[in-house]
């Protein structure tokens, strides 16, 4: 997901669509969430980890 918003946010740099840098940075953060509650031991969706 992480990679995912990132790619989102520079395409839609690169090309000037709002809607893509907006749905970028939701998915980034959204990630970066989850990655973090999987890193503190927090079980995510059933599953321990969260890569």
């Amino acid at each position: 997901m992480i990679i995912l918003g990132l790619v989102l946010l520079i395409v839609g740099f690169l090309l000037k669509i709002a809607i893509l840098w907006t749905i970028g940075i939701v998915v980034l953060v959204i990630g970066l969430v989850l990655l973090l509650l999987g890193a503190i031991g927090r079980e995510v969706g059933g599953r321990r980890h969260y890569w």
